[in-house]
């Protein structure tokens, strides 16, 4: 999770309302006491850890993201109470400071999750928890299939040579195993099929716009508005929109809850 793509926080503060919808039904599933101190990963823009601050009037939040881009629009919209730090999620640098830790479609940026929770391990005082929701196994398939056609193509494949897919979307048993190997109790691993709705081509493009460096860092500037467009509307000629103007993107998100064993 470290810096590798340039975020634009602004774009992504108008094109992540589906994402906030999900943080805040994830959230309701921590049964807070109030006086938690609590480590958001992938904070973002810090609406999410604004909320979880909300939650715990007798304790603090923490958010961190490795965008310092996102951590400076963070700071700005909430100056005061809530503390926001540039850090890699695969390098936390805390020891027994947190009763939870929280990240919400974020963690599917990490590659090497084996650090990241050896990270939170440390990071989580005995008998700590955490609860995590990220894209897990299947995620995205039928766009990112139409994507695969695309950069094969005569006009695109150039520009892709040496593209990597990003993303780590795993499944239950394989991240349980990675939660026994970091001395981390599992709880429960589940993988969730949900639907990301957006509104109408300039929605889906709004996404795609936002998250999907990626691919477009790969393109010269005066490109990237055009393959974007491109994969948009090869994915609603096969997915066309709904009736309520929306574009529906069938997703697969990993919900995991797991605790550092220990009495509190």
């Amino acid at each position: 999770m470290a810096e590798q793509y340039r975020w634009n926080a602004e774009e992504y503060a108008r094109n992540s309302a589906g994402q906030f919808q999900w943080a805040l039904e994830l959230m309701g599933k921590l049964a807070l006491a109030g006086d938690e101190q609590i480590l958001d990963i992938g904070c973002g823009d810090g609406k999410v850890t604004a909320e979880l601050a909300r939650r715990v009037p007798r304790g603090g939040v923490l958010g961190v993201d490795s965008s310092k881009d996102m951590i400076r629009k963070a700071r700005a919209a909430f100056p005061s109470g809530i503390s926001f730090m540039v850090m890699d999620a695969s390098a936390l640098a805390f020891e027994n400071r947190f009763d939870v830790i929280f990240s919400n479609a974020a963690l599917h940026w990490v590659k090497d999750h084996g650090a990241l929770l050896r990270g939170v391990t440390q990071s989580l005082k005995p008998g700590g928890r955490l609860l995590f929701q990220m894209g897990g196994k299947g995620n995205g398939e039928e766009v990112f299939s139409v994507a695969s056609d695309v950069i094969r193509e005569d006009a695109w494949r150039q520009y892709f040579l040496r593209f990597q897919f990003p993303w780590a979307f795993f499944g239950p048993r394989d991240y349980e195993a990675l939660l026994g190997q970091s001395g981390l109790v599992s709880r429960r691993v589940d993988l969730i099929p949900r639907d990301m709705k957006h509104k109408g081509r300039e929605g889906l493009l709004g996404w795609l716009r936002t998250t999907w460096m990626p691919y477009t860092e790969c393109l010269p500037a005066d490109l990237r508005e055009r393959f974007l467009a491109e994969v948009a509307d090869r994915y609603i000629a096969a997915h066309p929109v709904t009736r309520q103007g929306e574009v529906v993107v069938r997703m697969a998100r990993l919900e995991v809850e797991a605790e550092r064993a220990g009495p509190r």
